[in-house]
């Protein structure tokens, strides 16, 4: 059986999003359907919208979701029709170097569906992220499906799926913050914010956020920062050295990706602390750093994509804080939108006015 559903689509480069009829398969083997109930809009997909990520257009665009399972293929035992899930880009294998050795967050082997969903007249879509669920239905490899708990609300919880994730996975699985740790954090969008929501859940005492904007600055300390400073007025590396007893933080996370930025972070931790980037660059940047400074230093550089995150293992466990009080994914959702407001979502996330617009395709489960 096709499903006939309403979704969102980009035709080519820099074209307007646009919600059109697509046709949707029944799951084969490994697959899932799953009817979409929210979908946070993330600045992945106007990255789509703008060739960034690839030419392959048209673009089903969306892939921050929740939703309900609507059927599986015949050999699919980890998710069953009725549950509630967050959709993700990790399907991991089980089988490569990095599943081998029990280190599956760093799957790269990931699946898809196989099956191609398509426009009415049979032209094949590129869904993001393997995703593609700013539509009521979408199909997706079972794995990339997450079992959570009904009670969560699916605007906040499938904010997950993405951007949130990353942030709160940067400061907990790649920076290891631990309790009595300092924390900055360059850059307080989505995933800056979050990294500090994430470095807060991890007993971080001292969390210092850097921006351009006293407006993000402001958000940034109502959801945990302890201390903010505004770069376009104020040296961050020496602001953040004075916040920490000269020495520099222990952790600092650059959420924005550019050289400047990956170097104020560099010089704005303590002797062997960590960077971690998980801004994304261009192709095009380059960074230069003096060698004797990287070995005279110390510590770690490191890279978080997607917060080095375990879908099954992260979760659920981070739904479980937010059911219990310790996790203010709420406070993500600036909006609520329906499906033809996405073109005007992306307007407001490029004038950074919004956290998170959520397309909230049904009210509920």
């Amino acid at each position: 059986m096709v499903h006939k559903v309403q979704a969102v689509v980009v035709r080519e480069k820099n074209a307007s999003a646009t919600v059109e009829t697509i046709l949707v398969p029944d799951p084969g083997p490994g697959e899932a359907l799953v009817d979409i109930v929210t979908c946070g809009v993330c600045h992945t997909d106007l990255h789509y919208q703008q060739g960034g990520i690839s030419d392959n257009f048209p673009f089903l665009l969306g892939h921050e979701a929740a939703g309900v399972i609507s059927a599986v293929g015949a050999d699919v035992t980890s998710v069953a029709p009725g549950d509630t899930v967050i959709l993700n880009w990790r399907a991991v294998c089980g089988e490569c170097r990095a599943c081998s050795r029990g280190e599956a967050q760093y799957c790269f082997n990931t699946a898809n569906a196989t099956q191609k969903m398509t426009l009415e007249d049979g032209i094949v879509l590129s869904p993001a992220l393997g995703i593609g669920a700013f539509a009521e239905k979408t199909l997706v490899a079972a794995g990339q499906c997450t079992k959570i708990d009904p009670a969560a609300d699916p605007a906040a919880a499938g904010l997950l799926g993405c951007g949130v994730m990353a942030g709160i996975g940067a400061a907990l699985n790649t920076g290891n913050v631990t309790r009595g740790d300092s924390v900055a954090v360059i850059g307080c969008g989505g995933v800056g914010i979050a990294a500090i929501v994430g470095a807060k859940l991890a007993g971080a005492t001292t969390v210092i956020a850097v921006d351009i904007d006293d407006r993000k600055l402001d958000l940034a300390r109502g959801l945990g920062a302890t201390e903010t400073v505004n770069s376009k007025t104020t040296d961050p590396i020496e602001a953040i050295r004075a916040l920490t007893g000269g020495n520099g933080a222990d952790v600092v996370i650059d959420a924005v990706g550019r050289p400047e930025t990956y170097r104020q972070a560099f010089y704005a931790r303590d002797l062997a602390g960590t960077v971690v980037l998980v801004g994304v660059p261009t192709p095009e940047m380059t960074l230069e750093l003096p060698l004797l400074d990287v070995f005279g230093r110390g510590g770690s550089l490191k890279s978080s994509w997607y917060g080095d995150c375990l879908p099954s293992r992260d979760f659920p466990m981070l739904i479980s804080h937010y059911l219990q009080g310790n996790l203010d994914l709420d406070a993500f959702v600036t909006e609520r939108i329906t499906l033809d407001e996405v073109e005007k979502a992306f307007h407001k996330m490029h004038d950074g006015t919004v956290l998170r617009s959520v397309v909230e395709i049904k009210e509920r489960w």
